[in-house]
């Protein structure tokens, strides 16, 4: 049933991907289509298998994924991610990569100290980021979890909001929250909020500081200033690791304003000791027709481009 899928929703994807025809009788499975397609759906069929046989589930994103990785000859990339996992949650599940991308961003947070990761919506950048934190910090390789975002409005005037200081700022900190409870739970993440261990606070707060033996994540980065991005960057201290992420293609700074993300780019090119890693809509982990979002997006970008 995990192999197959509801109503064998996973092998009629790969059908309608490789024009083969799969027919299932007596424990035994046939391909009917030509030798390459079959040999491809075989492929792809056989590591679905080791998924499952892994206890995880298989997702129709798992399948596409893998049908585009065949369908480029790059299907030995599955290998290298494939069984391997992050961290663990507070409730024993397991925390894994679902793309080659996601291991690359990964690897890049575990040998450098500072990463850039660049990517559309649904790549995991962030959440992966914070399992790499809540891990650093239960190894006891930094001492606090720091994770901050500028506070600007998507587009949006939202007018006066009631509450103290931190009630304002909450809702634009909401998906690190969100990240923070899945990952640690939150009983655990009360108590290490209180006791200063991790913080969760807007950008402009981070003014002035010398940050040491942290884990730091600015999240939302395109929307930072030139200014505010270098600000960020020379905050960090001895002994600290900073993941940088966002979606240069979804900047909400006004008109008149450069994204400090777009052009740390080009500044900090080639430096030793850090890395900008770029995820695309191949890493894409949410419902797949967020995939097909963005690649009508980039579609209808290009035109307007080529147009001008």
């Amino acid at each position: 049933m995990n192999l197959f899928g509801n109503f064998d929703e996973n092998m009629r994807v790969i059908e309608e991907g490789l024009g083969v025809k799969v027919i299932s009788r007596d424990n035994i499975m046939r391909i009917v289509g030509s030798s390459e397609a079959v040999e491809k759906a075989r492929m792809v069929i056989k590591r679905l298998a080791d998924i499952a046989g892994r206890g995880d589930t298989i997702t129709k994103q798992n399948v596409s994924y893998l049908l585009r990785l065949a369908d480029e000859g790059q299907l030995e990339k599955a290998d290298s991610y494939l069984g391997e996992y992050i961290c663990l949650t507070a409730k024993g599940k397991q925390i894994k990569y679902k793309t080659h991308g996601q291991k690359i961003y990964v690897d890049a947070i575990k040998q450098n100290d500072i990463v850039f990761g660049i990517g559309p919506a649904g790549t995991g950048k962030t959440f992966l980021a914070v399992a790499m934190a809540v891990t650093a910090f239960k190894n006891k390789d930094v001492d606090r979890i720091i994770l901050t975002r500028p506070a600007v409005e998507a587009g949006e005037k939202l007018g006066f909001l009631p509450g103290d200081l931190q009630n304002k700022v909450d809702p634009y900190l909401r998906p690190l929250y969100d990240s923070l409870y899945e990952i640690m739970g939150a009983e655990s993440y009360q108590k290490y909020l209180e006791k200063g261990m991790i913080e969760v606070a807007p950008l402009a707060y981070m003014r002035g500081r010398t940050l040491d033996d942290s884990f730091i994540i600015l999240d939302e980065a395109q929307n930072t200033t030139p200014e505010q991005m270098k600000m960020f960057l020379t905050r960090i201290g001895f002994g600290s690791k900073a993941v940088i992420t966002g979606d240069i293609t979804q900047v909400d700074l006004p008109g008149d304003k450069k994204s400090g993300l777009k052009e740390v780019q080009e500044i900090l090119k080639g430096i030793k000791g850090m890395e900008f890693i770029y995820l695309s809509d191949k890493d894409v982990v949410r419902h797949e027709l967020v995939q097909r979002i963005i690649l009508a997006y980039q579609s209808f970008d290009n035109k307007n481009k080529q147009a001008k």
